[in-house]
């Protein structure tokens, strides 16, 4: 009885472990599966992989054609088809605001084909990833000097390329934006009568950003601040630069009124008496 009751716990055991083996086996089986499908590594023709990308992104389907331009790249490394995938990839990623990426992948571009003749264009869509994150004058604005550095990059490289052309005027707009940041910070310390700290800021935009639309309120505000602390002088002298460069401005009109006390828009005189300052002055 005793051989008996051992026997049969003793298959009872052989049966549990034989289905517990079947089972790790079977599970083994389906990671072994699982893992292979993620491994599995198909190789296409380059041009089959190029040509999905360009129908995904003509369809519309920017990240999509991103992942399968970079695929070109990932499986035919040194083909003529990835160096034109990197910039496809970076244009794709451009179109769906992936900015950092389009610029990683644009430099990765240039580190790698560094006189290709595509060159401008990876440069150009770094400029204007840029470019199209600059923030509005209330925010810090590194993003801007840094859109500013890339647009200036490409005029100094490329200056008779159709990008330079464009990258010009958006300098233009880059310096007015942050000669608005400089106006923005003076008027705070104007408000609160920091009159130094207004007058380096007003000064600092006539200085470097002396083409920007901000000039003329920026001398009508050294007028104002040098008025405030007493410097009839230098008030003066501001608002004479301001006439003489800006008759017609609202701005010389302000500047003249604080200064006379006068409303020159209801007054007119033969000479007017910014060019009189003006003479004197130089």
């Amino acid at each position: 009885m005793a051989n008996g009751i051992n026997r049969g716990t003793m298959l009872g055991r052989l049966h549990r472990g034989a289905v517990a083996l079947l089972a790790c086996a079977a599970a083994t089986f389906i990671l072994t599966t699982c893992s292979s499908d993620e491994k599995v590594y198909v190789e296409r023709p380059v041009e089959d992989i190029y040509n999905q990308a360009m129908d995904e992104l003509l369809a519309g389907d920017a990240v999509l054609a991103a992942k399968d331009f970079d695929e070109v790249e990932r499986q035919h490394p040194y083909s003529v088809w990835a160096r034109k995938s990197q910039l496809m990839a970076a244009y794709s990623q451009y179109l769906v605001n992936n900015y950092d990426g389009a610029i990683l992948t644009a430099r990765r571009f240039l580190q790698l084909h560094p006189g290709n003749r595509d060159a401008p264009y990876a440069y150009y869509l770094i400029a204007i990833s840029y470019y199209e994150q600059i923030a509005d004058i209330g925010r810090e604005q590194k993003i801007t000097e840094q859109a500013l550095d890339a647009l200036r990059e490409i005029v100094d490289r490329f200056p008779n390329s159709e990008y330079a052309r464009d990258a010009r005027l958006k300098i233009d707009l880059a310096r007015d934006h942050l000669a608005g940041k400089e106006m923005e910070i003076g008027r705070y310390y104007l408000e609160r009568r920091d009159y130094a700290a207004a007058i380096n800021r007003f000064r600092h935009v006539i200085r470097l950003y002396q083409t920007t639309s901000h000039v003329p309120e920026a001398l009508h505000r050294l007028t104002e601040a040098y008025l405030s602390l007493g410097l009839q002088d230098e008030a003066r002298n501001s608002a004479a630069m301001l006439g003489h460069n800006y008759p017609g401005s609202e701005w010389y009109l302000d500047s003249y009124a604080l200064l006379t006390g006068e409303d020159q828009r209801s007054v007119e005189a033969e000479r007017p008496w910014y060019d009189r300052v003006w003479d004197s002055v130089f």
